[in-house]
């Protein structure tokens, strides 16, 4: 008899076939940190966050895109021309960031001259980040035209109890997140970065993410020691576990980060279940690369690094996503330990031997 998974193999399973689970109603891809992914819960949808694939060649996207977008965006669009992802019913893209913007702007243009690709439609979540009353109600609007839109896609409406009830199993997944990073910023860190992406970004429905969370948290005691100069990641999102990976393979373990497939995902709950609640929680949504001010970002580093305990700082940055380097020389004056900025890095891929040579304690 196969012996039963553990909770992180079994969360290890589901990050790796991340895919559409069609028997679960209908499958919504989507794009960008700002979708609101309780109300997809409330109307009914299974939501699946696109991820791009380094390892395969991103011409097709480029060709539709151009070479000065960041190439994560690129190979979600050369995943969605090939159907890598499988039936989707409909896609949705955030305004998080300029890549994500182009995305849907290829996306729905695509849909409109070149019908045989069968691309799904595609919808924009226009929500901004000016800290003004003005864009305060510009994102409530956007909020509720979403909700609408998604009503009349599912037939069921995405506001009222069942909002209430969506963004209540999602605020208990971002408690919990909380309590699993609490592993790996242990010292010794619990967990490696590459587990705790899967742990944070397994493609699992929430009421069965929860369920898996709360049996890695029961199997603590199980879990060993993971030794290694501790780093916290900053700059672009890792939206694979390429990077993590070949870093902790160099005697480094990945303790914290700043981007939203990790520590950004949960760090803020929505509380109130209304829509109100839900366009303010997604106008803070977090002090991410592309939208926050240098000063923010510094002063967010500052306080990661010592709730992590990092012992080093990598500044990330991937060709055609600038602005981690911008953050970069205030991020390194507000700490007390060595930063390493990698610039102009390959989609998935992380120079190592730049690491290792600014790294003063590297082996």
């Amino acid at each position: 008899m196969t012996p039963a998974l553990t909770a992180l193999e079994a969360l290890e399973d589901a990050y790796t076939r991340q895919g559409p689970r069609p028997s679960l109603g209908p499958v919504i891809g989507y794009v960008g940190a700002d979708v609101p992914v309780e109300l997809l819960t409330a109307a009914g949808a299974h939501a699946v966050r696109l991820t791009g694939d380094p390892a395969l060649d991103p011409a097709p996207g480029t060709l539709y895109l151009g070479t000065g977008v960041d190439q994560m965006a690129r190979s979600i669009l050369t995943r969605l021309l090939a159907g890598a992802y499988g039936h989707l019913d409909r896609v949705v893209v955030a305004h998080d960031r300029e890549a994500s913007l182009r995305l849907f702007y290829a996306l729905r243009e695509l849909r409109r001259v070149s019908p045989q690709l069968d691309l799904p439609e595609t919808y924009l979540v226009d929500i901004l980040h000016l800290p003004h009353l003005t864009t305060a109600r510009y994102n409530r609007r956007r909020i509720g035209e979403f909700a609408g839109r998604l009503a009349a896609w599912t037939g069921r409406p995405a506001g009222g109890e069942g909002l209430g009830r969506a963004v209540a199993a999602h605020d208990r997944r971002r408690r919990l997140l909380t309590e699993v990073a609490q592993l790996r910023r242990a010292v010794p860190a619990r967990l490696t970065g590459r587990q705790f992406l899967a742990a944070a970004n397994a493609g699992l429905p929430v009421d069965e993410h929860i369920t898996m969370l709360e049996r890695l948290l029961a199997e603590t005691p199980r879990l060993p020691a993971q030794p290694g100069r501790r780093v916290l990641l900053s700059g672009s999102e890792h939206d694979t576990p390429h990077v993590y990976e070949a870093i902790e393979a160099q005697g480094y373990v990945i303790v914290g980060e700043d981007h939203s497939f990790g520590d950004l995902a949960f760090e803020r709950q929505v509380g109130e279940g209304g829509l109100d609640a839900l366009a303010e929680h997604y106008h803070d949504n977090g002090p991410a690369a592309p939208r926050a001010t240098v000063a923010e970002r510094a002063a967010h580093t500052a306080m990661a690094a010592a709730r992590c305990h990092a012992e080093l700082l990598v500044s990330y940055a991937r060709a055609g996503d600038d602005a981690p380097a911008w953050d970069f020389p205030a991020q390194r004056a507000a700490l007390e330990i060595p930063a390493v900025l990698l610039d102009r890095q390959e989609y998935g891929r992380v120079d190592l031997a730049a690491l290792r040579k600014e790294d003063p304690c590297a082996v």
